[in-house]
C-alpha cells in the first residue's frame, strides 16, 4: 500500500472506515494486497504481509494464492518472497501506451531536458495524488524522493499543485479534501485554506513551485500539460537543488518548459486522450 507519508492520501483507522462505508468487496480486498506488495521492491513474505493486513490470515491467503495463481503476483520458493507478477507488467505496459502521456510526451521531454540540462518530470493526477510518469535526470542527478511510477503528495509538489489549480472547479474540494496535510519540511502547506488560496494564485499565473515543501534542498518549477479546451492531462516540471539555484534560475526555465508543454497539447489532439484526474 502507498505510504502515507509520501502518497498524501488521507489515512483512516479500519474501524471507522467499517463505521463510515461498505468494505471492499473480493477485487477490492485483492487490490490492497497488490498495492502492499508493490510496496517493497525487494519482495515481502506472507508473514510481513499478515500484519500489515486488515483481513484475517485464512482470507488473506486465499487472496495471495488467487493473485499467484492469476500471475498477479509471483512468489519465490527458495526465499519465501512475493513480488509483483509478468502479468500485472504486461498490463501496465498496455496501460502505459492507452492512457499514460509518457509515449507522448517522450520527445518532448528529451528535449527539454537537453535544453535545460536539469531534472525533468512529467506527472499525472491519479485520484488525489501525483503519478511521476516519466523522468530525466540532470548531468549531475539530484537525489530525491521522485521516480517514474511512484506517487507522490499533490499539496506540497510543484506539478501536484499546478494540476490541483488546474481540475474543474466542481472537483477541487473533493481532491483538497483528501490531502493528508503531512508537514515533510517546514515550508510544508498544511491546512486546506492555505493551498486553496496558493491554488488561485497558480491558477492566475499559470506556473507553481515548490519551494523546499516536499523534500529539504528541493525546488522546482512547474506547469500544467492542458487540452486545447483548457482539459488538464498532467504537468511538467524542471527541478534543481535549493544550494545552487534560487526560485528565480528555475524562472529563466519557463519559456522552454512552457513550449514543451505546448508541443504535448498539440500531439494529443491527434488521438483522444483520457482525463488525466479520474473519479475523485
Amino acid at each position: 500500500m502507498a505510504n502515507p507519508a509520501h502518497s498524501g492520501a488521507s489515512v483512516h483507522s479500519g474501524a471507522s472506515v467499517q463505521s463510515a462505508e461498505p468494505g471492499p468487496g473480493t477485487v477490492g480486498k485483492a487490490l490492497e494486497v497488490l498495492d502492499a506488495v508493490a510496496a517493497h521492491s525487494n519482495g515481502i513474505r506472507f508473514a510481513e504481509l499478515q500484519a500489515q493486513s486488515r483481513y484475517p490470515k485464512a482470507t488473506l491467503y486465499r487472496l495471495v494464492q488467487t493473485l499467484v495463481r492469476e500471475g498477479m503476483v509471483r512468489h519465490d520458493p527458495d526465499t519465501g518472497l512475493y513480488a509483483l507478477g509478468m502479468r500485472l507488467v504486461r498490463l501496465a505496459h498496455v496501460a502505459w501506451r492507452q492512457s499514460s502521456l509518457g509515449p507522448i510526451a517522450r520527445p518532448h521531454l528529451d528535449q527539454l531536458s537537453a535544453e535545460v540540462g536539469q531534472t525533468v518530470h512529467l506527472a499525472q493526477l491519479d485520484h488525489a495524488q501525483v503519478l511521476y510518469v516519466d523522468k530525466r535526470n540532470a548531468a549531475q542527478p539530484v537525489q530525491m524522493y521522485s521516480e517514474a511510477g511512484k506517487v507522490g503528495p499533490a499539496y506540497c509538489t510543484g506539478v501536484g499543485k499546478v494540476m490541483l489549480a488546474h481540475v474543474p472547479t466542481s472537483d477541487l474540494d473533493g481532491l483538497v479534501s483528501q490531502q493528508s496535510f503531512h508537514r515533510f519540511t517546514p515550508n510544508t502547506l498544511t491546512d486546506a485554506p492555505a493551498l486553496l488560496a496558493e491554488l488561485a494564485q497558480i491558477r492566475a499565473d499559470g506556473v507553481g513551485f515548490d519551494r523546499e515543501e516536499h523534500e529539504p534542498g528541493i525546488i522546482c518549477i512547474a506547469v500544467p500539460v492542458l487540452s486545447r479546451r483548457g482539459r488538464l492531462l498532467g504537468a511538467m516540471s524542471v527541478t534543481g537543488r535549493a544550494d545552487s539555484m534560487t526560485e528565480q534560475d528555475l524562472a529563466a526555465y519557463l519559456p522552454a518548459l512552457r513550449a514543451a508543454a505546448t508541443r504535448i497539447t498539440e500531439d494529443t489532439e491527434a488521438w483522444r486522450f483520457p482525463d488525466a484526474q479520474g473519479p475523485a
